[in-house]
Order: C-alpha cells, then structure tokens, then sequence
C-alpha cells in the first residue's frame, strides 16, 4: 500500500504527484494553467505538477528589467524571438518550463506551427535565464538549469540575488561561478547582447 502523500511542498511552492495514477495530457495542462492564472505551474519530466504563487513585487520588478534589455536587443538583432516569464514550453523530456526570460532563434520558432504556438511550444529555448527570488530553492533552480542544458538550450544565466552570484550554464562545460559581476555577455550566441546587472542586483 502506498502511504506517500500525494502533495509535497518546498520553498518553491505545492509539487502535486501525479503519475502513474492520472496522467496530465499537454492539453489539459495547458486548459489547468489558464483557469489558474493566478499560479506559475510547471511540469518535470516526471509528470509531476509544479505550483508557484506569484513573485514578489521586488523580484519581478527587476526581472522586468531583464526582459526590457533582452528585448531592446532582441529588436535590434532580428534573428530570434523573446519571451517572457509567461511563455512555457514543453521539452523534449516532456517537462514544461517557464523560464523567467527566453529566447529562440527566428528559423527555429517558424518551424513550429502557429497552432502549437498558441500552447506551449515543442521546443527548447537556445537561451534561458532563471532569476532567484528570496523565497526560491537554490538547488531546484540549479537542476532546472542543468534540465534545460541537457534539453537543448546553448546558454543559461541563473542569477542569484540572494548571493549576489551568477551561475553559467553551457553544454558539456562545468558551471561557472560568477561573483557580483556588474554585467554578463551573451557570447556568440546573443552577440553584441550585454546585461546590465546594476539593475537587477
């Protein structure tokens, strides 16, 4: 006999376990998510049901910021699309993830039909950044990075204000480990894309 709740909860918010009893189709995730609103939800790759509340006002003040300058590059650069913390995307793991800022280069997104668009996107952003907030579990965070990494995504910025720190995820590379640094290039995947951080720390 199972005695295992099937609720649990962290820092990050309510983990609903749901498999191998009721299994959660794309669809009906996505219908859940917009009767929800007012929850960041999230599956893992093992079907489990991730339920966040809202950021505080602080948090998602300066991951508005984030959003403005990657968007102002994304504008001017014109080859991909970016997102914000809204946008989910189903991997190719079969999790579906909402990083906080995202982006996809152009000729990969037109190559998803406009229906599945409208849902969360089959595809792996080629960039993803995850902000912490203070409520936030470090090390959950640092395997979702690591989730995206192995998923597809090219580079990935965890930036940790709690710490002051960043975290720099890159494919078959060990992480790097960022003190207060005061900006982060986008490398040759974002070229010329350069973070400023004094408005996010």
């Amino acid at each position: 006999m199972n005695t295992q709740s099937p609720v649990t909860t962290d820092f990050l918010g309510m983990v609903l376990k749901m498999q191998p009893n009721i299994i959660v189709s794309d669809e009906q995730l996505f219908d859940f998510c917009q009767v929800n609103r007012d929850f960041r939800i999230e599956r893992n790759h093992q079907g489990e049901l991730l339920i966040m509340p809202p950021t505080g006002s602080e948090t998602d003040e300066r991951n508005f910021n984030l959003i403005v300058q990657l968007g102002i590059w994304t504008k001017q650069d014109g080859t991909g699309v970016g997102f914000g913390s809204s946008g989910g995307f189903t991997l190719p793991n079969g999790a579906v993830r909402s990083p906080d800022a995202a982006w996809i280069k152009k000729a990969r997104w037109e190559t998803i039909t406009l229906e599945q668009r409208k849902r969360f996107a089959p595809i792996c952003p080629e960039f993803v950044v995850e902000l912490r907030s203070e409520t936030d579990n470090l090390k959950t965070l640092q395997e979702k990075m690591a989730e995206y990494i192995a998923n597809g995504t090219e580079l990935g910025w965890l930036i940790d204000r709690k710490q002051q720190k960043v975290f720099i995820y890159r494919p078959e590379k060990a992480v790097e480990e960022l003190d207060h640094p005061s900006t982060l290039s986008g490398e040759n995947l974002l070229p010329g894309f350069v973070l400023d951080l004094s408005q996010i720390w």
